[in-house]
């Protein structure tokens, strides 16, 4: 594996995004001295928050699993997750409703799941279920270490008897496939398939091994932290300030010194001069190659993934929903089209609704409820006609309504909506495309071919989020940071073992 040259004593983080914090960390832990700049007053980056009227909010992801990379995450220092954060067992993971009016809790404890599919399904759907459950621990056992969680200098590399073994494990089939082969009711093979929308490829066209992300939804689990998502970063933060990292808040890096191919020192809007040996940019992949003066290999054949409007209710409370809800329109291929290729909004919407305080009260004044409503929309550079300034209020309404058809009774005239982001929002932040959710995870944008962590060009400098390996979502940005440090400092053994986390998750 391919590191950095020369000394590495002193590093400069840009950005405390979960990234750029994970990167930190295990930099602090293995004895650099690092400093983070940040632009914004608090760390989290992608994992935002903002406050109204006494509801505390989430703008960024709402879903937490694998909790055992937060655990490896703090472990870098000598710290742990029980010191650090009170993560919460979302159960169930999830409920999902469909349009015949059928809905289905499901489960990361396998004898819980067996008993919903039955129900809703019959038996020969739980036959299928443990063959789907024991091949997704199987797959994720087989490709965590070795193609997830692993710098990789090129494609060749990954020419290993694992690659065979995922191979023969149909990794490299379409998803919607692979999980029909196991299951025959098309309400079931939705729910373990529409992760793929994270990875921004529908389920026809994604590759099987992106059932890891459902292995990490639907047998590894879903948490909450208490406090929100927000407790996430705050506690590594906190972790990080403990272990000697040095924080600059609302304070932008504008500028590099160099000497030669190397970076000496950068420069804030503030006019400070922070000397380095080492630079980690855990910014939003434009940014970062805005900073560091490169312009990457193709970058006009970069495909971003759908964007998202996300809105935030105050509610009166009472509601008997559960955490997270899968609400599903009736259409499905169709609404992967409309999306990724049309550029049009869906027509017959899905929607994740979230309701936090049912897992933690204390994100909302006593009688309220907080829900947040996440509908997928195109990208800025798909849906170009949608000028969402203008349209915000209107498709705001669209979603109540819908939410109060298939949800939640009274949502039109009880809900109070408090703030919404659209891709225009998302824009205004830097982010590519106008989403959250980056780079799609195609074929020539994964692994190997994702826009690799060290930038050409420059010698010392390393890149890390969820714009470059290994992709987008909350364990893969912590997986990001930890990447960054080794490209720094060379690998070290870590304690966590993907094999044995895989058993686990199946004896849930």
């Amino acid at each position: 594996m391919r590191t950095i040259s020369g000394r590495t004593d002193e590093v400069v983080v840009v950005g405390a995004g979960l990234a750029g914090l994970a990167a930190a960390l295990h930099l602090a832990g293995r004895g650099r001295g690092v400093t983070v700049v940040e632009r914004d007053s608090v760390a989290g980056g992608r994992a935002g928050r903002r406050d109204v009227a006494g509801l505390l909010l989430d703008t960024g992801p709402s879903v937490l699993t694998m909790p055992d990379i937060v655990e490896d995450t703090l472990a870098a220092v000598g710290d742990s997750l029980d010191s650090r954060l009170e993560l919460l067992p979302v159960i169930p993971a999830y409920r999902a409703h469909f349009a015949d009016g059928s809905a289905l809790d499901i489960h990361s404890d396998a004898t819980a799941m067996e008993e919903s599919v039955l129900a809703f399904a019959g038996p020969e759907e739980v036959v299928g279920y443990r063959r789907l459950r024991a091949w997704l621990s199987e797959l994720y056992r087989v490709e965590f270490d070795r193609f997830v969680a692993a710098n990789v200098d090129s494609p060749f590399s990954l020419l290993t008897p694992a690659l065979a073994r995922l191979i023969a494990l149909g990794g490299f089939r379409r998803l919607d496939r692979a999980v029909g082969s196991f299951l025959s009711d098309e309400r079931l093979r939705r729910v373990f398939t529409f992760q793929s929308l994270y990875a921004g490829v529908a389920p026809q066209r994604a590759l099987a091994l992106y059932a890891v992300i459902s292995y990490m939804d639907t047998v590894g689990g879903v948490y909450f932290p208490r406090g929100g998502m927000r407790a996430l970063p705050d506690a590594l933060a906190a972790a990080a300030v403990d272990a000697g990292v040095r924080f600059c808040y609302d304070e932008t890096v504008d500028d590099l010194e160099r000497d030669g191919s190397r970076i000496t020192a950068v420069f804030t809007d503030r006019g400070r001069r922070i000397p380095c040996d080492a630079l980690v940019v855990a910014t939003e992949l434009p940014t970062a190659y805005q900073l560091l003066d490169r312009s990457p290999r193709r970058p006009l054949s970069w495909r971003p993934a759908p964007s998202a409007v996300v809105m935030h209710v105050g509610f009166p409370a009472g509601t008997p929903t559960a955490h997270h809800n899968l609400v599903f329109g009736g259409a499905w291929k169709q609404t992967f089209d409309e999306l990724i290729n049309g550029g049009e909004l869906m027509t017959d919407p899905s929607l994740l609704v979230t309701r936090p305080t049912a897992t933690d009260p204390s994100l909302a004044p006593r009688g309220q409820d907080l829900f947040t409503v996440l509908a997928p929309v195109p990208n800025l550079h798909r849906g170009k006609e949608l000028d969402w300034d203008r349209r915000a209020t209107a498709y705001s309404e669209e979603l109540s309504a819908i939410v109060e058809d298939r949800l939640v009774p009274g949502f039109v005239k009880d809900a109070t909506v408090v703030h919404v982001d659209t891709p225009a929002d998302w824009a205004r932040q830097g982010l590519l495309a106008g989403t959250p959710f980056s780079l799609a995870h195609t074929f020539a944008q994964t692994g190997p071919f994702r826009p690799a962590n060290l930038p050409r060009g420059v010698s010392n400098a390393v890149l890390a989020g969820c714009g470059t390996v290994p992709g987008v979502g909350v364990p893969t940005a912590l997986l990001s940071g930890r990447l960054a440090a080794d490209r720094v400092t060379g690998p070290v053994t870590t304690s966590r073992s993907s094999a044995t986390i895989a058993t686990e998750g199946g004896r849930r």
